[in-house]
């Protein structure tokens, strides 16, 4: 959960802060203008209570709070979780939650839960565009070894497209090693083979000859 919650506060700006507080003997809640805004009300609108705020999460996040919560009223000890809430607006915002509960004086009672709500939706999405251009970017050159490898197949025993495809298929079951990294090597090993041309079949031949006999996987 820590690692989530520093993933999503790591987006450079500082998000949107606001403040809450839940008195446990009365639940009653009290909203920051920032959390109120959060959730798509203008400051002072509605009155917060834990109903107003459970209709509002994300359906498949009704549990990540709600136990966070529970456990800091019965122990105190601080907490924190990310979640998802849906706002008036019927968007979609992702929340870290933050706190921890006071103990009444004389009694050792917790009454109180206090801390901050950090709106780091964009901050959020941010990070899932950058994973996102990361997994492509990675596809990408998944698709670029195995089609070149594929090339080079094609070109050494003149077959077609499907039958290059069919022999680095071939050769990743036989060895158990995943067909990207077979293609990765070949183009290496067929690159770095200077000066012979690259579409000698000689190096091919070698190249599936070691490999297969290596032993690899």
């Amino acid at each position: 959960m820590e690692s989530k919650i520093e993933e999503a506060l790591d987006g450079g700006e500082m998000p949107p802060v606001g403040r809450y507080r839940l008195d446990l003997l009365t639940e009653t809640w009290s909203w920051s203008r920032e959390v109120y805004v959060m959730h798509g009300f203008e400051p002072g609108e509605v009155v917060p209570t834990t109903g107003l705020m459970v209709s509002h999460k994300h359906p498949d996040d009704l549990g990540n709070v709600d136990g966070a919560l529970r456990r800091s009223a019965e122990s105190g000890e601080a907490f924190s979780s990310v979640h998802r809430i849906v706002d008036t607006r019927g968007e979609t915002r992702t929340l870290v939650i933050t706190g921890q509960g006071y103990r009444e004086e004389g009694t050792g009672e917790v009454t109180v839960l206090s801390g901050y709500i950090i709106d780091v939706t964009d901050a959020h999405r941010a990070a899932a565009a950058r994973d996102a251009t990361a997994a492509i970017q990675a596809s990408a050159e998944r698709r670029a070894a195995i089609e070149q490898a594929r090339g080079m197949l094609m070109m050494v025993y003149s077959v077609d497209h499907d039958l290059a495809f069919q022999l680095l298929r071939r050769v990743s079951n036989d060895t158990n090693v995943p067909l990207r990294d077979i293609a990765r090597e070949l183009v290496g090993f067929v690159e770095s083979s200077v000066p012979a041309a690259p579409e000698s079949r000689g190096l091919v031949d070698e190249f599936l000859r070691s490999f297969r006999s290596s032993g690899r996987g």
